[in-house]
């Protein structure tokens, strides 16, 4: 995965960005319907978006055998009848990441490492997540317990009322002391909650700023506002992507997340990577999608195409 080091706030650059929103909107529906793939090149897709998924688990319910099932499934994301049928059996194809509770890291740990899954990398949601209606210090300390459990990313939320009073200033010092908990061996991803932010404009500043405080990935949502990731707020946050890479070089990563469930929607936000930032943003270290039901439809697509046929739910193992 990328690193970024992130730069000085320039408010310059922050009060000056501007979102046409009627320009997005054309936009947005035009990737919907311009480029589409189908038989052969719809099944390569489908199983790149698969080692982009940081497979969830999420829920107040989320209990030890829930997180070993996840894992099981982060290990072996495609029954491998179906890999061996489209000639990918060796390819070692793995979900990009398990992404949990702070609390439940442990047990992810663990159970990765009984499915032999060691190397795939376990995100954990801090500062209070969804939220972020806690103190400060007890964000920071949450941050380092989870690292000091195993996580090796960490999906932080921005405070919101900070970012709606126009206070960028407090937003930037707050996301650069998560980097600085984070080191620079734990990769750090920051969730705007773009459905609390109210404008296009805010998103976009929203996403320089996190940028601006050497966020590695910029993530839409925490998937428990009312509006998640949407297609006009995607295209927003990797246009903010393309000109801070052009302005400093430094790559950032994108994450959608919330509401993507059926695996034509995979396919339209890896057409947004492809169309905005390039083959590059299309692999793990630089795209992911946050997802709990989504591999379970790419799977049953991917079954279709191999058989000719739709799996009965039961053929198919749960996430």
């Amino acid at each position: 995965m990328a690193y970024n080091p992130g730069m000085e706030l320039d408010m310059g650059w922050v009060n000056g960005a501007v979102v046409d929103l009627p320009a997005v909107n054309r936009r947005a529906a035009t990737l919907l319907t311009k480029r589409t793939v189908k038989k052969s090149w719809q099944a390569a897709w489908l199983l790149r978006a698969v080692t982009c998924i940081d497979l969830t688990t999420l829920s107040g319910d989320d209990t030890v055998t829930n997180v070993q099932r996840l894992c099981f499934k982060a290990c072996n994301p495609i029954r491998q009848d179906l890999l061996d049928a489209m000639g990918m059996g060796d390819y070692g194809i793995t979900v990009g990441a398990v992404c949990v509770y702070s609390a439940r890291v442990k047990d992810a740990v663990q159970s990765l490492k009984q499915a032999g899954g060691a190397a795939i990398p376990i995100a954990s949601v801090a500062t209070g997540f969804p939220a972020g209606q806690v103190p400060f210090e007890t964000r920071l300390k949450e941050i380092s317990m989870a690292i000091g459990l195993g996580a090796t990313e960490i999906d932080i939320v921005i405070s919101r009322d900070l970012a709606l009073s126009g206070d960028w200033g407090k937003v930037y010092e707050e996301i650069k002391a998560c980097k600085a908990a984070c080191g620079e061996n734990v990769h750090l991803k920051t969730i705007l909650g773009t459905g609390d932010l109210g404008t296009l404009t805010n998103v976009y500043k929203a996403s320089l700023v996190a940028m601006m405080a050497g966020s590695d990935f910029i993530k839409t949502s925490t998937g428990k506002e009312g509006v998640n990731a949407t297609m006009p707020v995607g295209l927003t946050m990797v246009r903010a992507i393309r000109e801070y890479f052009h302005k400093t070089g430094f790559k950032v990563g994108f994450k959608p997340a919330g509401g993507i469930r059926t695996a034509k929607d995979s396919c339209a936000w890896l057409a947004l990577m492809k169309e905005e930032l390039g083959d590059e943003w299309m692999r793990a270290d630089l795209f992911r999608i946050g997802a709990s039901s989504l591999l379970t439809d790419i799977e049953r697509q991917l079954y279709h195409f191999v058989t000719g046929r739709y799996a009965a739910a039961h053929q198919l193992p749960m996430a």
